[in-house]
């Protein structure tokens, strides 16, 4: 039987989705489009020498089958009925190495490609400020990373190769026909593309249920993603939401069993009608064949009626490709399109070119005048500026949302001032090399973040070459080397994602430890202990303290011993600092700070001073 018609089980339509963010095809993304493929030329050149080939070998059997019925079995000539059998089997069997030579090249020249386009994409992202990867959404960064360019390996593999090989196979097809009888070539012409109508409506319904199909699947896979996970399931228990959950699940599986019954069925229907209109060709041919040998006596034989209903149905699939070729040409571009936006997007944080790299560093920062906006029409930073030198700490203490991270950030340039300075040793961030400037600045964050793999291997992220004695003098110093040796494999010991099989206090430590590991000349902490429980936090701060002692320190903290550890105190409040000086000084000021003193830091120091069997009862 003929291919199908009406396309690949739909994909010959559109969603309404897809034709509303159609890309503007213009010459320019056809020659960048173009350029992805020039290095691979020659390859390209042999895949187009093998398309043209086989095309033509892949109809020789049918054009042959003439010679066989005409002059072997109706001439009853044994010798020409073996040789042109042989000659068929011959075409055939090349066609089909050809083809097989044609695949592996081109799955080549794709493979290489995308090859190509996720280093340099994942390069590329690789260089993105933070503030990219805080605006776009995850799944949208990892979609263009792999499901993305993955389309554009079936681009190569399959929409530019089908385009060729369809096109020459429709044009020797139809120029065999016309050379046996015109009259008959142009009646497939004319009910060829009559046929594909009904099948192409046919096809358009089986797509319709088919995307509600997966509109259900994706809503069913939404349900188990939710309800499945560890704290999905806990809030499920919780709150009592087992029966509730069941039956939304319930209704939401009836109604994919019922659209799966009616695209299956849709499917026949679809396979009948196919059926139906794919005969019906053939018989007009004979027919009107039949009519023109006998009441004419043309010079038509047998053999070239059949070879032309043997080319008729070769020419099925060709043509019903080509008619769909639009809708899989334009979802092509619409992924090059999207790949391309991610390649332009310019890079906000990169090395200068004449980045400076110094032999050492100290640590010491300066801020002058320093503004900052994530937005246009919203400032976080207004004229910001203080010294910390090498060797001295300051904290940095405000309310929530005041911008105490958002200064912390700009040292290591995960964004840059939209005004001002900051300086790194007397140097301006943005002319120093960025590799040195984030060798030198070590942060550890509230929320740690740890790979999945053991304890080991987290640590050498930061120094890959570290010895084992280095590995456990850091964890030593940051109050972790008891728990790593008291676990059965130590330093192999997993962690988990994300840390997950380690406690707050413990992913804490040996987030400070790796830190510690890559000796930087500024240590930053920002809000470190904030989400633990008091012994965490207490194991966490004896780690601490000795090293704002012995380095250039930066602390972002609530808790009051490690704000009076500090040379300075800044106060900070929507964006700006209003105080700054040292906590009795502060504290009589009668400000901001000694606002935040009276409710947070005094309770936080009574629960500092109480011992660990009179901790206050949590509610």
């Amino acid at each position: 039987m003929p291919p199908p018609l009406g396309g690949h089980g739909g994909r010959g339509f559109m969603s309404e989705e897809e034709k509303a963010s159609l890309p503007k095809v213009t010459p320019a993304l056809l020659r960048r489009v173009f350029s992805c493929l020039t290095p691979y030329w020659k390859q390209l050149i042999l895949t187009l020498l093998c398309i043209i080939v086989s095309s033509v070998f892949i109809l020789l059997p049918s054009i042959l089958t003439g010679k066989i019925i005409d002059e072997g079995l109706i001439g009853r000539d044994l010798s020409k009925l073996i040789f042109y059998l042989a000659l068929s089997f011959a075409v055939t069997l090349g066609a089909n190495l050809i083809q097989v030579a044609e695949s592996y090249v081109n799955t080549w020249i794709a493979q290489h490609i995308t090859y190509d386009m996720r280093n340099t994409m994942f390069a590329h992202l690789q260089k993105m400020s933070q503030r990219f990867f805080t605006s776009n959404n995850q799944g949208d960064i990892i979609t263009r990373m792999t499901g993305d360019i993955s389309g554009v390996e079936q681009v190569i593999t399959s929409t530019f190769s089908s385009i060729l090989s369809n096109s020459i196979t429709l044009v020797v097809a139809l120029v065999a026909m016309f050379r046996k009888n015109w009259i008959l070539a142009l009646l497939g012409i004319i009910i060829v593309p009559a046929f594909t109508l009904p099948t192409r409506r046919a096809g358009k319904t089986r797509w319709s249920i088919t995307r509600e199909t997966q509109e259900c699947t994706d809503e069913i896979n939404g349900i188990l993603n939710e309800t499945m996970s560890v704290s999905g399931q806990l809030l499920v228990k919780l709150f009592g939401r087992e029966r509730h959950e069941y039956e939304k699940y319930r209704d939401v599986n009836g109604r994919l069993i019922r659209l799966r019954i009616k695209e299956s069925m849709a499917g026949r229907w679809f396979r009948v009608v196919l059926s139906l209109f794919t005969n019906i060709g053939p018989m007009l041919l004979y027919l009107v064949g039949g009519i023109l040998m006998m009441k004419y006596d043309s010079a038509l034989t047998v053999g070239d009626i059949t070879v032309l209903v043997a080319l008729l149905g070769r020419t099925y699939g060709p043509v019903n490709s080509l008619l769909n070729i639009q809708v899989e040409w334009m979802r092509s571009m619409a992924l090059f399109t999207r790949i391309f936006e991610y390649f332009d997007m310019p890079v906000e944080v990169d090395n200068a070119p004449d980045a400076i790299v110094p032999k050492s560093a100290s640590g010491s920062v300066r801020f002058s005048h320093v503004n900052f906006s994530y937005e246009p029409d919203r400032q976080i930073l207004k004229d910001v500026s203080f010294r910390l030198d090498s060797g001295n700490s300051v904290a940095i203490v405000g309310p929530s949302g005041s911008g105490k991270s958002t200064i912390i950030n700009l040292i290591p340039r995960l964004y840059d001032v939209t005004g001002g300075s900051v300086t790194f040793d007397g140097v301006d961030v943005r002319r120093l090399d960025l590799a040195f400037l984030r060798r030198n600045v070590g942060v550890v964050t509230q929320d740690s973040y740890l790979f999945n793999g053991t304890i080991r291997e987290n640590l050498l992220y930061a120094k890959p070459d570290a010895t084992e004695q280095e590995l456990l003098d850091a964890c030593a110093k940051a109050n972790i080397l008891d728990f790593i040796l008291a676990q059965p494999d130590g330093l192999d010991t997993m962690v988990g994602n994300r840390g997950l099989k380690l406690s707050g206090g413990e992913k804490q430590r040996v987030s400070i430890a790796r830190v510690l590991l890559k000796d930087p000349a500024l240590l930053i902490f920002d809000e470190a202990t904030s989400a633990l429980d008091s012994i965490s936090e207490s194991r966490i701060q004896e780690a601490i303290d000795p090293l704002i002692e012995s380095r250039t320190s930066i602390l972002i903290a609530h808790r009051l011993s490690t704000i009076l550890a500090a040379d300075e105190i800044l106060v900070v409040k929507e964006g700006q600092i209003v105080e700054r000086g040292q906590h009795r000084d502060l504290v009589k000021a009668g400000g901001v700070y000694a606002e935040l003193y009276e409710t947070q830091f005094s309770r936080a120091l009574e629960n500092e001073d109480r011992p660990p069997d009179e901790e206050p009862e949590k509610n």
